[in-house]
C-alpha cells in the first residue's frame, strides 16, 4: 500500500525567519503517522533553516530546483550533492513555472533526475499540460512525452514520485474535479507501466496531484485510489492550513 505524501512548494516565499517560525508552528500540528509523510520544499535561502527547525521530526524537506552536473564555474546553480549534504531527501524536477520562466526541458530534466538518483535522494517530476493542450484533447500526449523523455535516465529500481500539476490549475483558483485528476493519475500511472516495464513498479510510485490544493477541495480528492497526496503551493505557507490538508481522515 502506497503512503500518502504531503508536499510544500513554498516557490520564492519565506526567507529564513519565516521558514523557521513555520516549523515551529507546523510541529505542533502534526504527529507520526504510518500512513503518511510529510516533506518541506522552501527556498533554497532557507534549506538551511528548515533543516535546523526539522531536525529529528517526522517531517522531510528538499530543494526546487537543481542543476545537472555535480559541480563547476555554474554561477547561481546547486548541484544535488549539496542538498544531500544539507540533509535532504527530495528534489523537484520540471516544475512548469521552470519550464515556462526558464526553458526546462525534458531533456534537462532527465539529467537532473539522474544525478539526483545518483547522490541518493528521491525525485519528484512534475507533470501537466495547458490549458489549450487540454481543450485540444493532448492531455495524453503530454503526459507521455514529459514521462517518457523526463525519465529516460531513470534507474528503475530507484524511488520516483511525480506530481501532476494542471498548468491551467496552478495559482490561478481553478481545480480540476475529483474526476479529471483521477483519469490522469490513472493516465500517469499506466504510462509508468509502460516506462518501468510492469504494473507492479508503477503501483509502487506516488503521485501527488497539485494545482490550487486547498483544504476543502483536497477533501474531496484524497479518497480515490490513484491520488497518492497533494503538492501544495500558497496552502502550504500557513501551518494549520497545510497540516489540515494532510489531516483529512483517509
Amino acid at each position: 500500500m502506497r503512503k500518502k505524501l504531503f508536499a510544500a512548494n513554498w516557490k520564492m516565499n519565506l526567507g529564513p525567519k519565516e521558514g523557521a517560525a513555520f516549523c515551529k508552528e507546523f510541529l505542533k500540528l502534526v504527529s507520526p503517522d504510518v500512513t503518511k509523510d510529510w516533506v518541506i520544499f522552501p527556498p533554497s535561502i532557507t534549506l538551511t533553516t528548515v533543516a535546523e527547525n526539522l531536525k529529528g521530526s517526522i517531517v522531510k524537506f528538499g530543494g526546487q530546483n537543481c542543476y545537472f552536473e555535480e559541480k563547476g564555474a555554474i554561477t547561481g546553480e546547486i548541484s544535488p550533492g549539496m542538498f544531500r549534504e544539507c540533509g535532504a531527501s527530495f528534489i523537484l524536477v520540471g516544475h512548469s513555472e521552470r519550464r515556462l520562466l526558464f526553458g526546462e526541458t525534458d531533456e534537462s530534466c532527465a539529467k537532473k533526475i539522474k544525478l539526483i538518483i545518483d547522490n541518493g535522494l528521491i525525485p519528484m517530476l512534475c507533470v501537466g499540460e495547458t490549458q489549450e493542450e487540454r481543450d485540444k484533447g493532448q492531455t495524453q500526449k503530454v503526459l507521455d512525452r514529459q514521462l517518457s523523455e523526463g525519465l529516460k535516465l531513470w534507474n528503475k529500481s530507484t524511488p520516483m514520485t511525480i506530481a501532476y500539476e494542471p498548468v491551467w490549475a496552478i495559482g490561478t483558483g481553478k481545480v480540476a474535479t475529483p474526476a479529471m485528476a483521477e483519469a490522469a493519475h490513472v493516465e500517469i500511472r499506466k504510462i509508468l507501466a509502460k516506462i518501468a516495464g510492469g504494473a507492479n513498479k508503477a503501483a509502487e510510485i506516488q503521485i501527488l496531484y497539485g494545482g490550487s490544493v486547498k483544504p476543502d477541495n483536497s477533501r474531496e480528492m484524497i479518497g480515490l485510489p490513484n491520488i497518492d497526496g497533494f503538492l501544495v503551493g500558497g496552502a502550504s505557507m500557513v501551518p494549520k492550513s497545510f497540516a489540515q490538508i494532510g489531516q483529512i481522515p483517509l
